[in-house]
């Protein structure tokens, strides 16, 4: 390292990087924060199953998600109805796995699920999964109220 030493009027050439640390902490920061905010998706109270494994949640996955009024999402992104079948075939266009993950509302009326299921049967899709809770976490959230 070289230090100025009197009053000699050199240019320093020196790089000072603790701004771009700030900078990059802080970023990473913000990032820790928000990453988790973008993958919930749309808020839905899903029906509670004994018997079910616990699934990752990846950004790859393709996710129709069914509120209790009847909405139906693809990827988060409302989609009006009759355009489901086209728009999953955009989307799984260029995907190997064509797997679609279902979370439908705990009030979501039966036809409802299956009006989507018979969608996407339409569009070619045969390999869906139904998200569900597992009972313990609703046995944990009784046992403390």
């Amino acid at each position: 390292m070289a230090m100025q030493l009197g009053g000699s009027s050199g240019i320093k050439s020196d790089i000072n990087v603790t701004p771009l640390v700030d900078v990059m902490l802080v970023l990473l920061i913000i990032m820790m924060i928000v990453a988790p905010l973008l993958q919930q998706g749309v808020p839905v109270n899903l029906p509670i199953a004994a018997n079910s494994s616990e699934k990752p949640e990846t950004q790859d996955q393709t996710v129709v998600t069914i509120d209790r009024g009847k909405n139906v999402y693809l990827n988060a992104v409302p989609v009006p109805s009759g355009q489901l079948q086209s728009r999953v075939t955009t989307v799984l266009e260029d995907k190997s796995d064509k797997i679609v993950i279902i979370k439908a509302d705990d009030e979501t009326p039966y036809s409802a699920v299956m009006a989507t299921m018979d969608e996407l049967r339409a569009a070619g899709i045969e390999d869906m999964g139904l998200i569900t809770d597992t009972r313990r976490k609703s046995s944990q959230a009784q046992g403390s109220e």
